[in-house]
């Protein structure tokens, strides 16, 4: 007699990793409107600014911790840092500073970022990328 085979059961779908992309990309688009303004009266146009940014920064995020253990330590921390090193190099132009000011603002804090992101996943993780187990 043959067994049959398991259906497979599919996973509901569960809100438990979208909270903080959600918390940061809101705070994030709210400053970046804010800095936008420059003190002058709110425009629809900086309100889409904000509302834009929020959702790109929000979904970086959840990309990246969603999808990011696919890739290797070294290509997950130079992401990070890509996108940390974006964001503020974009919040930092929009208070009107130069090109080379934010790129360079940017930089800094992309480098400081990926530094730290891999030392958190070479600390955190056994060669073969899962998690330690202590």
């Amino acid at each position: 007699m043959a067994a049959h085979a398991a259906i497979p059961v599919r996973k509901p779908f569960s809100t438990h990793g979208l909270a903080t992309p959600i918390v940061i990309g809101v705070l994030y688009g709210l400053y970046a409107a804010t800095v936008a303004r420059q003190g002058g009266p709110t425009t629809l146009g900086q309100l889409w600014l904000g509302l834009i940014s929020a959702i790109v920064l929000a979904g970086g995020i959840y990309a990246l911790r969603r999808y990011g253990h696919a890739l290797f330590r070294e290509a997950r921390a130079a992401a990070w840092a890509a996108l940390t090193g974006i964001a503020v190099g974009f919040l930092y132009s929009l208070s009107g500073a130069s090109i080379l000011s934010s790129s360079g603002l940017g930089l800094a804090f992309g480098a400081l970022n990926g530094a730290a992101a891999y030392y958190l996943f070479y600390t955190h993780e056994d060669a073969a990328g899962r998690p330690a187990p202590y």
